[in-house]
């Protein structure tokens, strides 16, 4: 089984509405124990069903809990089918900011996997989206792991176009200044113009509908649209406050992104 060496083995945890909130000392020790209980879950869920549909995230936020998933012991990777939750609209095929291939190299290759399917834009993102909406519809979805944003989004949901009654499962979205300078700041591009404009990514009633989430959120950064989240209003303005509704939903944090220490 997973184990990790905890500097803070009694995390505290409390109650905001529906959700339980996690805090570690250190983000290597929230990504270590949000990993062990994403496995656990994916041991139970093999345990009684054929197989197992997971949502994955892919940010720097991400990369402690994914590095530790993938030492996890006993879990059939070979029944477990990945989707990703947002893509890059205009990068080359192989640029490493791609979201899929960041998955693949952190953990699509590191991991025998049933299937991957990855979001590709191509020529025609309206289309790459309405068939990828398609693809998550067969079956339900059982696991999401996913972060929150500094501007409060989760997956590309920024506020400008988060829609907490969307009617539709993915979609092409503009990224706002907020998000873009993100990214610059989290070493994934070198200046805001090369961040790309545009994105496909998962509506918030697509993620919403899964059966159980997983939210890591690391670093102080991220501390005000934590506190948001939180402690705000569940107000589109901050998607990541609609997490409070979901009825099993666990948000990690650590020292540094809880607004309550």
């Amino acid at each position: 089984m997973l184990t990790s060496h905890r500097s803070d083995p009694s995390p505290t945890e409390r109650r905001v509405d529906q959700l339980l909130v996690k805090t570690y000392a250190t983000r290597q020790d929230m990504g270590a124990a949000a990993a062990i209980d994403i496995a656990e879950e994916l041991r139970r869920l093999l345990s009684s069903q054929a197989a197992v549909r997971m949502i994955f995230a892919s940010a720097p936020s991400q990369s402690d809990v994914l590095g530790s998933l993938v030492r996890a012991d006993g879990i059939d990777w070979s029944r477990v089918t990945a989707f990703h939750m947002d893509e890059y609209i205009g990068l080359p095929q192989a640029a490493p900011q791609r979201f899929a291939n960041w998955l693949d190299d952190f953990f699509f290759s590191k991991v025998p996997l049933a299937a991957a399917h990855r979001i590709d834009p191509g020529a025609d993102p309206a289309a790459t989206a309405r068939n990828y909406a398609q693809l998550l519809g067969e079956a339900p979805i059982d696991l999401v792991q996913l972060g929150i944003g500094v501007n409060g989004h989760i997956a590309f949901n920024d506020p400008p176009v988060a829609d907490f009654a969307d009617i539709l499962d993915v979609k092409v979205v503009d990224l706002d200044l907020e998000c873009r300078q993100q990214q610059v700041d989290d070493d994934c591009f070198s200046s805001l113009a090369e961040v790309p404009a545009q994105a496909i990514t998962l509506t918030v009633p697509r993620l919403l509908r899964a059966n159980k989430l997983f939210c890591m959120v690391p670093t102080r950064a991220k501390r005000a649209a934590v506190n948001a989240a939180l402690n705000g209003p569940i107000v589109e303005s901050c998607p990541a406050s609609v997490l409070r509704r979901h009825p099993d939903c666990t948000v990690y944090l650590d020292a540094d992104s809880d607004p309550e220490i």
